[in-house]
């Protein structure tokens, strides 16, 4: 059923909701970003300490932890260096397994793209870092050149703000995930001597024995992380860097949209607690809600901040400390591993990643295309020369003294110039014409589809052309609040934009709105007369008066057969419509209303009009720039 444009005026103002969609990807974000501030503050903290003295003896101080006879002693900077960034590198593999579950690497054609340009963008650095190196004393830390800073290279892509399309964040992340991944490879094999065989096989057992845990279903985190800081301590006992067991354990917690039937008896627990606040039904209703949420999304939320805030900063402020006179800067603009780290990092970083891209292109005829423009590859590959955590965790394994000061200027330095090359490719691209800059920015890869079920123009309800180059689903509830206030919203969106459909899909959440699932029938009592958006309307204008009785007045207000409509009311006739709705709503990991797709990508942010209108044109320029058959 169609309706060519809104029967009202739409609304004068802007109407913010907020309730607005906050992904975890979202907040993933959000947190790297603040938290690059953080860690510039303590770069620039460590430089003065390390210049005003103190620096090195205050971070070789010892601390012991022992338990009996048995006990481990580190320096304040190895404790940090070993132990903390396991848990750094644990969030790490967190936002890996959740891309790979539900974001945009679910689709693994993009895991290959992703891990060619990753591969190719540390190769290409490390054979530039070797140019200098082979041979001399400065070899042994190739390794240093390789590995993209996640903190640095996402609080860079927010302060360009939208210069850059969305999609660039998950390619630079997914390229920073593949580099910390083999960068701790490296780490164990390369940088770890005397290994401890008998260590290291009881390390493996541990690991086993948690995959064991996760397969019995056991979601306590205190049962996991037993076997986890055992196994820390026997790969340090081994002789390779413990920080691997914090990648490991976090790429393999699972990540999955809340299901709808989670969701239900989490609300039947809460209505239990809100009827008798007792102290077992408290407990059981914050068990109900937590376990609705995957182990996935529930430990980011908790140990992302403590990650971004606190260890990588600690991490910073130990380890980037440095002399600065006007010797040792003269010298490490000659020294080979200065010069090494800052071009690998600088040109190496976005050579690599390009060429790699665009071979996989070529060798795939087509098929495989990056998810932007390769305008905005080449920003994505300057944004990755932004090296610092591993690769001053590398640094501080292979180099100690002077080597390892010159290590941190190439380090600090390739941080500088390629957020600088960022900038100047970013500003060329602003300054081509429109047309060349949207391509160059968006390509003509077609877009992950979320939307499992394609709007269909003869069982769908649409409002607005048929053949727009723009489509709105939204997934809605008559009796929700939050629907109520998007309302306005897409009115003023259809009013602003004439090639925009709008698509109402039926959720009926039941558990928590015991009128839903009867006014979403009445629409359809409606639309069997053929009056579903006058019926819409006054739903969603009175949503606090939806029993039958209020339901009959609307129907005798725009002028239906009532007896008709009474009887399409009593025998359920547009259930089954309503279910198939719903059906597909679970098809999509709808659980929640009101959730918006837009050309069939779920829409993640607010849906207040700025928001929903930037999309809006956002798919209408990819719309016009995809190709018919082009494949993502």
């Amino acid at each position: 059923m169609t309706e060519s444009s809104p029967p009202r005026a739409a609304a004068d103002r802007t109407t913010a909701c907020t309730a607005g969609t906050r992904t975890p990807w979202r907040s993933f974000l959000r947190t790297e970003t603040g938290s690059a501030a953080v860690l510039l503050a303590a770069v620039l903290a460590a430089l003065v300490w390390a210049n005003i003295g103190g620096y090195e003896r205050f971070w070789h101080t010892e601390f012991a932890l022992r338990i009996g006879s048995h006990g481990v002693t580190l320096g304040l900077r190895e404790w940090i260096n070993s132990g903390l960034m396991a848990l750094f590198f644990f969030v790490v593999g967190l936002e890996a397994r959740r891309e790979f579950d539900m974001g945009e690497l679910r689709e693994r054609p993009r895991i290959a793209l992703s891990a060619a340009a990753a591969l190719a963008g540390m190769a290409v650095p490390v054979g530039i870092y070797l140019a200098f190196n082979a041979g001399g004393a400065g070899a042994a830390g190739w390794g240093a050149a390789m590995s993209t800073d996640t903190a640095f290279a996402l609080g860079t892509l927010a302060l360009l703000g939208r210069r850059l399309p969305t999609g660039l964040r998950t390619f630079v992340l997914s390229i920073a995930v593949v580099d910390d991944l083999i960068a701790l490879i490296v780490i164990a094999v390369a940088y770890s001597e005397d290994v401890h065989v008998r260590a290291l096989i009881v390390a493996v057992g541990l690991f086993v024995v948690i995959l064991l845990i996760r397969a019995t279903g056991t979601e306590r985190g205190a049962v996991y992380a037993l076997p986890a800081v055992a196994a820390w301590f026997a790969l340090l006992e081994s002789g390779i860097d413990p920080v691997v067991i914090g990648l490991a354990v976090g790429l393999i917690t699972l990540a999955y949209p809340a299901a709808r039937s989670d969701l239900e008896r989490a609300s039947g627990l809460f209505r239990r607690f809100r009827e008798q606040p007792t102290p077992d039904l408290e407990r059981s209703a914050r068990l109900g809600l937590a376990a609705a949420i995957s182990p996935n999304e529930r430990l980011q939320r908790l140990y992302h901040p403590w990650s971004s805030y606190v260890i990588v900063p600690l991490f910073a402020l130990a380890n980037a400390g440095i002399t600065v006179s006007g010797d040792s800067l003269s010298d490490a603009l000659t020294s080979p591993v200065t010069l090494g780290i800052l071009l690998g990092f600088v040109l190496g970083k976005p050579i690599g990643i390009t060429a790699a891209s665009w071979l996989a292109v070529r060798i795939g005829g087509g098929r495989l295309r990056p998810p932007v423009g390769w305008g905005a590859i080449g920003a994505g590959g300057s944004i990755a020369g932004v090296g610092f955590t591993v690769s001053l965790l590398i640094a501080t394994l292979a180099f100690d003294g002077k080597r390892l000061d010159q290590a941190k200027i190439g380090t600090i330095g390739a941080l500088v110039c390629s957020s600088a090359l960022t900038w100047l490719i970013t500003a060329a691209l602003n300054a081509l014409p429109r047309k060349r800059r949207a391509r160059a920015l968006l390509g003509t890869a077609q877009t992950l589809i979320d939307l499992a079920v394609p709007v269909d123009p003869e069982r769908d309800k649409i409002r607005g052309p048929l053949d727009a180059p723009v489509t709105v689903v939204e997934y809605a509830d008559f009796e929700c609040p939050y629907c109520g206030l998007a309302e306005p919203v897409i009115r003023e969106l259809l009013a602003d934009f004439g090639d925009v459909r709008y698509v109402w899909r039926h959720l009926p959440l039941t558990d928590v709105h015991p009128y839903a699932q009867l006014a979403a029938e009445a629409s359809e009592a409606a639309a069997e007369q053929g009056a579903f958006w006058e019926m819409h309307d006054l739903l969603l204008d009175h949503q606090d008066d939806l029993r039958p009785a209020d339901l009959v007045r609307y129907a005798e207000r725009i002028g239906l057969d009532t007896e008709r409509f009474r009887a399409h009311l009593r025998a359920r006739g547009g259930a089954d419509r309503i279910g198939q709705d719903v059906d597909s709503a679970d098809l999509s990991g709808v659980s929640g209303t009101p959730t918006f797709f837009i050309n069939g990508r779920r829409h993640s942010g607010a849906y207040d009009i700025e928001h929903l209108s930037a999309a809006a044109r956002a798919a209408r320029v990819r719309a016009g720039l995809v190709p018919d058959g082009a494949s993502g």
